[in-house]
């Protein structure tokens, strides 16, 4: 363009393009209809004309296949040494980024493997094949869950093919968490079947989603406990779901090596802004060394987010349109994560849009879920502090700060509110049927 925006615009318009989507979610949820397919075509498309925002999280990926196309070990090496730093791939990575290697699972490096030689010698092409990527599993992702939930199509296209926070987070950002929710809505569309050959072809799926992000692996967890709560051969279907899972999981991490996990081991301490874990770690932090406090936080962590997905359970089982065990606990095992986790980005949300058509009709759940989303998005607006005017960079840190860890407790807290009201119903003031006037009442005995 002749002419370059500056960072207010840029942080503006982006703020009131998701203000707009969220405000058009809310009026959809009620919409029954699905979309067609030359709009959603037009959306693929002009996701591939587009360069992705949001973070540089894309430079990432293609210098890791960079470098281990070239015969490197992309979880030792960083991408700013690589090549004496004059690689035309790995040159680009943004910093701080620039000394860290890569934390995603094998089956991640594989697929960016196959982008770095796709795309070539240019930092671009390498993206764009990427995005081709991002693209077609987002595409794949819609026509998993419109056979996963069939009665539910119209609202598979409001929450997950046409919503503006998977279409901004994850699409447009090119995250590859998005790769990872084809595999996993798959594995929960394979365990609805009986037999043997579905469980084993369920625990692949879920073994590779893992092998993308070591956290898509809460999907075995999910179909696991949905058919040990079941009871229908649950035994046996385990053993197999797990033997699937190690079939496609164990090559692939005996590829990429033990060193894999060593960069992920130190990236699971981290605690980002937007949760109120950091204030917690901020205001209480100096009586316990740093490494005892960051230890005990993730505990608490882990148990909030336990609490979390039995209350998001317990709400699940009263609002959910069909019985489908293993569905409703990875939606709640997801929600509690989302919400509770010390680390939270706007693209970890995914899963929790796939699986939402689960719930009969619109109601607190989803809309609780389109303000957190909101708020969370607009406090990773711009995403990259680069280039920032000091104006700017105050209001979206304020977001970041503090807007974002009070929509995170606003979250505890309605969990808590609807999983009350969700059983009282039934077990405080349960409805009489109702008696046709022209039949006589039932005599005494």
């Amino acid at each position: 363009m002749p002419w370059t925006l500056g960072p207010a615009a840029v942080t503006g318009m982006l703020a009131a393009a998701y203000l707009l989507g969220a405000a058009g979610l809310w009026l959809g949820l009620r919409d029954r209809g699905g979309w067609p397919g030359w709009a959603i075509a037009a959306v693929a498309a002009g996701a591939l004309l587009a360069m992705p925002f949001g973070s540089a999280d894309h430079t990432n990926y293609a210098a890791y296949g960079r470098i281990a196309l070239q015969g490197g070990d992309p979880y030792v090496e960083s991408p700013i040494a690589w090549a004496g730093g004059d690689d035309p791939v790995t040159s680009g990575v943004q910093p701080p980024w620039q000394e860290t290697p890569s934390i995603y699972g094998p089956l991640s490096t594989v697929l960016q493997v196959f982008a770095a030689w796709a795309g070539g010698d240019s930092l671009r092409q390498v993206v764009w094949m990427w995005q081709v990527l991002i693209v077609g599993a987002w595409l794949a992702t819609r026509w998993l869950l419109r056979r996963l939930f069939p009665d539910a199509s119209g609202r598979v296209d409001v929450l997950w093919t046409m919503n503006p926070f998977v279409i901004g987070a994850g699409v447009l950002g090119a995250h590859v968490d998005t790769l990872a929710t084809p595999l996993m809505v798959g594995a929960l569309l394979l365990a609805r079947r009986p037999g043997r050959p579905w469980a084993l072809a369920a625990g692949t799926l879920g073994g590779l989603a893992l092998s993308v992000k070591v956290t898509a692996g809460v999907i075995l967890v999910a179909i696991a406990l949905g058919w040990l709560i079941e009871r229908r051969r649950a035994a046996t279907r385990v053993l197999t779901l797990a033997a699937g899972a190690a079939l496609a999981a164990v090559p692939l991490h005996l590829w990429a090596g033990a060193r894999a996990y060593e960069q992920l081991g130190r990236a699971r301490r981290s605690i980002s802004l937007a949760t109120p874990w950091r204030k917690i770690y901020e205001w209480f932090g100096g009586q316990l060394p740093d490494a005892t406090w960051r230890s005990l936080l993730f505990v608490l962590a882990g148990l909030t987010c336990l609490a979390l997905a039995w209350l998001a359970w317990r709400v699940l089982c009263t609002q959910a349109c069909e019985v489908d065990t293993p569905v409703m606990l990875a939606l709640a095992l997801s929600i509690g994560y989302a919400a509770g986790a010390p680390y939270v980005l706007p693209w970890y949300d995914q899963l929790v849009w796939a699986l939402l058509p689960v719930v009969a009709a619109a109601g607190l759940l989803e809309r609780v879920w389109i303000v957190r989303s909101l708020i969370l998005a607009l406090a990773y607006v711009p995403g990259r502090v680069v280039g920032m005017t000091p104006g700017v960079e105050e209001v979206t840190l304020i977001w970041r700060r503090d807007m974002a860890p009070l929509a995170a407790v606003l979250v505890w807290i309605a969990l808590v509110v609807a999983s009350r009201s969700a059983c009282r119903p039934a077990s405080v003031t349960p409805r009489r049927p109702a008696r046709s006037p022209r039949q006589p009442p039932a005599p005494r005995r």
